[in-house]
């Protein structure tokens, strides 16, 4: 029994307020442990919904409630706003800076960390500012800004040349989250927009959607992968696979498929093509000796603890396994739930060998624009408006708080209902600055 433990409660430290992190607090609600759940930004992010932020149809607070929101009827658990850059295993302490600089000396019991992910640009990370990704609510914004300011810059362009390149929008990545961007891309351009602008017809935008891949939704079935490319094509957009991304700067992008190099003059690049793991896997990784893979992703034993160290875990996208799970939410939420148990019950008194964890796979879907999505629900095959109908249900039963999910109802009816209806469209900096951003400008 550790030096904590003999004092009182033992202390479980959570580092990470996404999907796995609040899983964990949530299963040792009524353990008898103290938890301190550790986050660099004070909101637990439905990564899920982002790219609908970033669209217009969703505002920030109703997929990003308050961590001290989610855990308020927990009084065994409190959150930290506090950035961790250390963890010493050996002296069970995490070490984190807090808003003001404050150092923070977290000592632990057990200690989680769910990280998650970021983007991975295979080796050019330079092309960060010129497409960027969407992991955070500042990601959505900015990106909302980018998408509507290339709009407001076409408006005012008096040189065709000009406002094809800002009516121009790439999308690198056709998995899950490329395809849904791409689809809503679609519908602002053709009927969201139309009627707003006196210079230009929103209707003659250009969306590229771009995969190495040689079908869209690489992990979803053949049928949910044609149907899918049928309907983004009857949308207006260009679908390019077995094509990868070569260069880009801030007005084009180079790609080379089956037809040879080609640069595409586009201000708007968004990527969705791939991540790696969370700087914290490397730190955990290098304070532990543990090994990690290509993406970063630490080496984890079945019950998701460190080889070696039975009293810290890891969970979620900053992870791999045998099993070499997907990196989907439903992954983390479920080891999320098992470690917390798995703690629980170890403070109990119960150290037997714990049964590995298994991942039930509940499905797959994404939506394709309005009205229309593609699922595969333990082996049936959705599409069309039941598969919509079926995701809407989904996603709004795992937002935190029915004020949010309400909310959520209320603006995506709106937004079926009423064509037109985006009721979230600031742009938070000039849409000259949200370019010169992508330009790499101060």
């Amino acid at each position: 029994m550790s030096s904590t433990e003999t004092e009182g409660r033992a202390q479980v430290v959570i580092v990470g307020g996404g999907f796995g992190g609040v899983r964990v607090a949530r299963a040792l609600a009524r353990a008898d442990v103290d938890v301190t759940l550790v986050d660099r930004t004070n909101h637990h992010l439905f990564q899920p919904l982002l790219y609908q932020v970033a669209t217009g149809i969703l505002s920030p607070g109703l997929i990003a409630p308050a961590l001290r929101r989610v855990v308020k009827k927990q009084p065994n658990t409190r959150t930290l706003l506090a950035d961790v850059h250390d963890i010493d295993p050996q002296g069970k302490i995490v070490r984190a800076l807090g808003p003001n600089g404050q150092q923070l000396d977290l000592p632990y019991d057990y200690l989680v960390v769910a990280g998650g992910a970021t983007h991975a640009y295979f080796g050019h990370d330079e092309w960060a500012r010129f497409a960027p990704g969407m992991k955070s609510i500042e990601d959505a914004r900015m990106l909302r800004s980018r998408i509507l300011g290339a709009y407001e810059l076409a408006e005012l362009a008096t040189d065709e040349e000009e406002r094809d390149a800002h009516l121009t929008f790439v999308v690198v990545g056709a998995g899950p989250t490329g395809v849904e961007v791409t689809g809503q891309l679609a519908e602002l351009a053709h009927h969201v927009l139309p009627d707003e602008y006196r210079s230009i017809d929103t209707r003659q935008a250009k969306i590229v959607l771009l995969d190495a891949a040689p079908s869209v939704l690489p992990s979803f079935a053949p049928k949910l992968q044609r149907y899918t490319q049928r309907r983004l094509e009857k949308m207006g957009v260009h679908v390019r696979l077995g094509t990868t991304a070569t260069d880009m700067d801030t007005r084009s992008i180079t790609v080379k498929g089956p037809k040879g190099v080609e640069t595409i003059t586009a201000c708007t690049k968004i990527w969705a093509a791939g991540v790696q793991a969370s700087p914290l896997a490397a730190t955990l990784a290098k304070a532990t000796g543990t090994a990690t893979d290509r993406a970063g992703r630490i080496e984890v034993d079945p019950d998701c603890s460190l080889p070696g160290a039975e009293d810290v875990y890891a969970i979620g996208d900053m992870v791999t396994t045998v099993d070499r799970l997907p990196g989907v939410a439903q992954v983390a939420m479920q080891q999320g739930t098992y470690v917390g148990r798995l703690i629980a019950a170890r403070v109990q008194g119960d150290h037997t060998t714990p049964a590995p964890f298994r991942y039930r796979d509940k499905g797959s879907m994404a939506t394709i624009g309005a009205r229309q999505a593609v699922a595969d629900v333990w082996g049936v095959k959705i599409t069309g408006w039941v598969g919509y109908l079926l995701w809407c249900y989904v996603h709004v039963m795992f937002l935190i708080g029915w004020g949010n999910r309400l909310g959520t109802l209320y603006n995506w009816v709106r937004s079926l209902r009423y064509a037109r209806h985006r009721g979230h469209r600031l742009i938070n900096m000039s849409a000259a600055k949200a370019v010169e951003e992508g330009r790499g400008a101060a």
